[in-house]
């Protein structure tokens, strides 16, 4: 698994990068040949909100689907997590959609049988 970061008015340091791949190598229990992972940080300006406003977003490509997590937040740690939880969600999802569809139709085609 390779997780490509791209950073956004922010400077990558190497404790950074430490953190975000022991919070995203996690994933890879959910998926035999986990593909790349996306990874866009960013500090947003200071728009109508005071402090440090982050924003993460992650993009996941499997052959049939794209997953896309984001998350905001003042706490760049968090929205890491955030986003590693809403991608570990799709991930299941997407898996039993691949695993449950074809046992649904075999039944299907049992009960048309008998």
């Amino acid at each position: 698994m390779q997780i490509i970061i791209k950073t956004k008015n922010l400077e990558l340091t190497d404790s950074l990068r430490l953190y975000i791949d022991k919070r995203i190598e996690g994933l890879k229990k959910y998926v035999r040949e986990l593909p790349e992972i996306f990874l866009e940080i960013e500090k947003e300006t200071l728009h109508h909100k005071k402090g440090q406003i982050f924003k993460t977003e992650a993009t996941v490509h499997f052959p049939k689907k794209s997953l896309v997590a984001e998350a905001k937040g003042d706490d760049l740690g968090k929205t890491v997590t955030q986003v590693r939880d809403e991608l570990k969600r799709q991930i299941r999802e997407h898996k039993l959609k691949s695993i449950e569809l074809p046992r649904r139709e075999a039944k299907k085609s049992r009960k048309e049988i008998f």
